[in-house]
């Protein structure tokens, strides 16, 4: 236990180093607000219309889709390196990495984490082309067959 002493006191004055300057700054601070103040700042330029939209969460979770793949890169490197030395265990532990990395993306991929454009909704179905649709039509009675012209017909047996 001794040897974890200085881990547990730094992470003790850590703490105590961030709680005392959160509240030294809420009592200190000086409280004058004012519109121009809380105003966005744009390089001096007083803005003349409504701040744009916030950026969409898929955005964001792009950008969690890179850095998890810049992790997985960053360990599976060492693995390269000195796979012969990690032999069949290392190996393995690299596969239930991947596998877990792969879930996460398919997960990611199927929440929609790709699709960028303008998100379109289902219509209903348009109910004045019902004699449009019936049962008696057939794939060979709707497609049309190209590039057969001038060919023996055959018929299988």
């Amino acid at each position: 236990m001794g040897q974890y002493l200085p881990i547990i006191a730094l992470m003790v004055v850590a703490i105590l180093f961030g709680a005392i300057s959160f509240i030294a700054s809420g009592l200190f601070a000086p409280r004058r607000p004012s519109s121009a103040k809380e105003a966005p700042y744009e390089c001096g330029i007083v803005a003349s219309q409504e701040p744009p939209q916030r950026f969409p969460v898929s955005f964001y979770v792009v950008a969690m889709l890179f850095i998890m793949f810049d992790i997985e890169i960053i360990f599976t490197y060492p693995y390269a390196v000195d796979r012969e030395f990690l032999g069949t265990y290392g190996f393995f532990e690299m596969i239930a990495f991947s596998a877990i990395f792969f879930v996460a993306f398919v997960y990611m991929i199927a929440r929609g984490a790709l699709e960028w454009g303008p998100i379109h909704k289902q219509k209903p179905l348009d109910t004045s082309l019902e004699g449009a649709i019936s049962s008696t039509r057939t794939s060979s009675s709707t497609i049309k067959r190209v590039g057969h012209e001038g060919r023996k017909e055959t018929v299988a047996a």
